[in-house]
């Protein structure tokens, strides 16, 4: 069914940007396309690395060639888009992996691309948006590369741990990314036994030890409170089950749950766009996190999409199901790269 459905967005027909030279590359066998404004620069361009949302089972290069060719034209930028490996023949770690060096490779050869490397994006969306933040996160124990100058995060995944917060709650029947898509999407990915939903859904799969610091980390009141207008019931964790944390534990590593990440990580994070949407089940996740990088100490621009829902922002070139909405987030995300 993944296949067939990437099958099926990628028959789209797609025009092509005239102002924008679109090169398909391969590092190692990693499948990039790079996006290049055709018009002269007399300096090296800001870099953007970009990696597309779609749960790990949907989302392709060719889905969001114009979302790129936009963000470059408009931005000015280098975007690499990064075709990293995909369910159901990859699961986890394969796609992180891919990620992570092409990543490193981009950023051991930014003189190849023109790119100015004081001036390096990570961006993504969804999924794309955690292992943006994951590889932030994992980079900035690597001295020996270019800093990172900034992350965008669009309605990102962030954790495993906690699946009763207010928005969890609220918009688990939304389309496009209900509760059941966010479970199937998770459980395929990391190779988890859909027997284990309610016992997941119910937080016994988090040891005690454990609990404690995701509980100040992932904490309801770090919410404002306007978010638990729309109805919010609190429902303790049950009681901890070892079987099922033997065999989920994967969920609740930093590299897929990086709203845990330990503060000293935190704290070297560069400056961050977060947007999240209201009638997105993710969407508390993206408040947590904004809370946990201003604590620290990191710049933050966040922006809040009131009539946003999950994976709107790809229906900004498609007219017959164009959300005005889906344009406000691209500019939003082309005038915080220009104003850095």
């Amino acid at each position: 069914m993944p296949k067939f459905i990437r099958f099926l967005h990628d028959s789209i027909p797609r025009k092509k940007d005239p102002n924008v030279v679109v090169t398909e590359l391969r590092i190692g066998t990693i499948p990039v396309r790079l996006y290049k404004p055709k018009a002269p620069s007399g300096r090296p361009r800001c870099g953007i690395i970009f990696f597309h949302g779609g749960g790990g089972l949907f989302g392709s290069l060719k889905l969001y060639n114009n979302l790129c060719c936009y963000l470059s034209r408009e931005s000015d930028s280098v975007v690499m888009s990064v075709g990293y490996r995909m369910l159901p023949d990859h699961r986890y770690p394969s796609p992180f992996y891919d990620c992570i060096s092409t990543t490193i490779h981009f950023l051991r050869t930014l003189e190849t691309f023109e790119v100015d490397p004081s001036r390096v994006i990570m961006c993504g969306d969804s999924a794309g948006g955690t292992s943006a933040t994951s590889v932030c996160q994992t980079l900035v124990t690597q001295p020996d590369l270019p800093k990172i100058r900034a992350q965008i995060l669009i309605y990102p995944y962030l954790q495993g741990f906690n699946f009763q917060l207010p928005s969890y709650q609220q918009n688990k029947y939304i389309p496009f990314l209900s509760w059941n898509t966010v479970i199937s999407c998770m459980f395929r990915y990391l190779d988890i036994h859909p027997s284990w939903e309610t016992t997941i859904l119910n937080g016994s799969h988090v040891p005690p030890e454990m609990r404690k610091k995701s509980e100040e980390r992932i904490n309801v009141r770090n919410i404002p409170e306007r978010f638990k207008e729309r109805g919010y019931q609190y429902l303790s964790p049950g009681p901890f089950n070892e079987i099922a944390y033997l065999e989920t534990k994967q969920m609740l590593w930093t590299v897929n749950s990086p709203l845990i990440a330990d503060d000293d990580i935190i704290a070297q994070l560069p400056e961050t766009l977060l947007v999240s949407c209201e009638f997105d089940i993710l969407r508390d996740e993206a408040l947590l996190y904004k809370k946990r990088l201003e604590d620290q100490g990191v710049p933050v621009s966040w922006h809040h999409i009131e009539d946003g829902f999950h994976g709107v922002m790809l229906s900004f070139d498609t007219k017959p199901f164009f959300f005005p909405c889906s344009l406000r987030i691209l500019n939003i995300v082309v005038h915080f790269i220009k104003d850095l």
